[in-house]
Formats: C-alpha cells, structure tokens, sequence
C-alpha cells in the first residue's frame, strides 16, 4: 500500500482536492442558489436537487471548459514553439526524446501497442495526448452552453421576460463568451507566467523547474 501511494501520490493528491474544492464549491453555490430563490419568494431546493440543476453545472463546466482549453494549447504549442531558458520548453538547439520517430521502435515488446501495430493505431496514438484534452473541451464548452442556456431560460420566465434560447442561440450572446473569455484569458496568463517565470526562479526538487544551480540561459527541465 505505501508503494502505492508514493508511486501514484501526485494524482491521489490532486483528485483528492479536485473532489474537495469541487465539493466546497457545490455547498457555497447551494446556499447561494437557495439565497436568490428565497429573494424570489420560492422555495429552495434540495442540495441533492441543485447537484443536478442547471445553476451548478455551468458554474462547473464554464471552468472546466477553460481548463482543458488551456491544456490543449499547452500540448500542442509547447510542441511547435520554444522560450530559451524556460523550464517549460524545450531546446531549440537539440534534439529532444520526445520528437524521437515511434516507428523506430516498433519492434520493442515494450513499446505501447498503437507503437508496435503501427498505420492509423499510431497516427492516432502520437497525437492522442491533445486529441484527448480537445474532446474534453468540446464536451465541456457544450454542456456550458446548454446548462447556461437553461439558467437563462429559467431567469427570462421568472422575471416574464423574453423567448427561451437554445443552448445553439444562447452560445452566440455575448453573455455565454463573456463568462468563457474571462476564464480564458486567465488560463493564458497562467500559463505564460510559469514559462517566463520558469527561467529566472527556481523549486528545488520539482520537474517544472530547472535545477536550482542552472543558469538562466539553459532550456528544459535539465
């Protein structure tokens, strides 16, 4: 069991407070959700009920949807593009494992097995990595829309207001893209501040940092 845990501790600690946060922001977005219901002489609801109201679910895939957004980007431009120095890129001066030919080791009993069958199973293997984080963003940025499309819907009907919207009309207000682009934009600062800062700053012991006695001018991880 101790193996366990220090071979998988990272993902244990980090679902574990996914789950957590997740947690505390379904409990916060319940007695938020129940305050404005109570402000409209209605009756809140369960907590059970608001799990799977529309209100919980967007509050939930508008950030997830930036986050696997952000992910993708990531994968795929830390692939194409450098920044001297950063831990976070790789060398523009030399050759990296990760760029190596997979069909070169088609014949390694150890190698994933779309590596040794080779054809589409690869082609689709090699770029598997971000195809995944752009599904997931497509789900995400979908069940934003059509959660969001029904928060509306239920806002425009209390209030006698307006035609409902499907989730197709509510993705073209600028409503939709001003609670996706502000998550956005943060997601990109986020990520251009690790690369920057990666260059300068060091953290002993961590594989997103160089080591600490590297010179700024080195690229990667080291």
């Amino acid at each position: 069991m101790r193996k366990v845990i220090r071979d998988n501790g990272l993902s244990i600690v980090l679902l574990t407070l996914f789950v957590l946060f997740w947690l505390g922001q379904s409990v916060a977005g319940y007695r938020e959700h129940s305050a404005e219901q109570l402000d409209h002489g209605a009756s809140p609801p369960s907590y059970s009920t608001y799990l799977r109201s529309a209100h919980f679910w967007e509050a939930t895939a508008e950030n997830w949807e930036s986050e696997f957004l952000q992910i993708f980007c990531y994968v795929m431009l830390t692939a194409m593009l450098f920044q001297r120095g950063s831990a976070e890129s790789k060398d523009p001066d030399k050759q990296e494992p990760v760029d190596r030919d997979p069909r070169l080791s088609q014949g390694n009993p150890d190698a994933p097995w779309p590596v040794r069958r080779g054809g589409v199973a690869l082609k689709v293997y090699e770029h598997s990595l971000s195809l995944s984080f752009f599904a997931l963003f497509l789900v995400s940025i979908s069940l934003h829309a059509l959660a969001g499309a029904a928060v509306y819907n239920e806002e425009q009907a209390e209030h006698g207001a307006g035609e409902a919207l499907s989730f197709l009309q509510y993705a073209t207000t600028s409503r939709f893209w001003h609670e996706s682009l502000q998550n956005w934009q943060s997601e990109f600062l986020a990520i251009a501040s690790v690369v920057v800062l990666s260059i300068f700053l060091r953290q002993r012991g961590s594989p997103e940092s160089k080591p600490v006695d590297a010179p700024h001018s080195e690229t990667g991880g080291g």
